[in-house]
């Protein structure tokens, strides 16, 4: 092991790690916006958006993510259509994780029960009162789990974003054993970045379950 060699990549994957990270955090952010309103209009059965909601989630789901942002980066140009690597990873992310994120909120959401809406409309909540105060607040707390898995996987799925020339960790460590053959280092901080970037939230989402266990009964 070249430990010299460790100390001076270092600060490339410090870098790559930083630009891991912020889209990762973009796209995570933008497919949990898309995931709940797909969520949303499937729980309540809006006409037409219905259907074009469960188009996109088979596409999504069904199709990898390397594939989709070789579309984005290759075959949009063709048709006018010009992104930049990181518009296209942003894209890709969004797209694959808000389906993800839209089963993770369905099955929160139904998984309300039915007694309570009816309780809740029977005091004269209205529809809008009862998803504020009584729906969303238990299919939050049910959803944490799954949600946390999914940014788990969301973060580990950027390691495709080097298909589309993008300096992140996995381009960073290819370039160098490329260059140099040291494929042990490389892949060796390649492993403890992902690792460092993925422990915390790992030990958030099991603090937050622990904590909100108990939420739907009103513990």
């Amino acid at each position: 092991m070249d430990i010299a060699f460790i100390q001076k990549v270092l600060p490339m994957y410090r870098e790559a790690a930083a630009l891991t990270l912020k889209l990762a955090l973009i796209g995570i952010l933008l497919s949990l916006v898309l995931g709940l309103a797909c969520a949303l209009v499937k729980y309540f059965k809006v006409p037409v958006l219905r259907r074009i909601v469960g188009a996109y989630i088979e596409l999504s789901r069904n199709t990898p993510l390397l594939i989709q942002l070789f579309f984005l980066y290759f075959a949009f140009p063709r048709m006018g259509i010009k992104l930049s690597s990181v518009q296209c990873a942003i894209i890709g992310l969004t797209f694959l994780g808000g389906s993800y994120m839209e089963e993770t909120f369905r099955s929160a959401l139904e998984s309300v029960s039915k007694i309570q809406i009816e309780s809740a409309q029977c005091i004269g909540l209205t529809p809008r009162q009862v998803t504020q105060y009584v729906i969303l607040p238990q299919a939050v707390s049910v959803s944490i789990p799954g949600f946390c898995a999914n940014v788990m996987f969301m973060i580990k799925e950027t390691s495709v974003f080097s298909a589309v020339a993008l300096a992140d960790l996995m381009y960073v460590a290819k370039d160098l054993i490329g260059l140099y053959y040291k494929t042990e280092e490389s892949l060796l901080l390649l492993c403890l970045a992902y690792f460092i970037l993925l422990l915390p939230i790992s030990l958030i989402a099991a603090f937050a379950e622990r904590r909100l266990r108990y939420a739907q009964f009103g513990r």
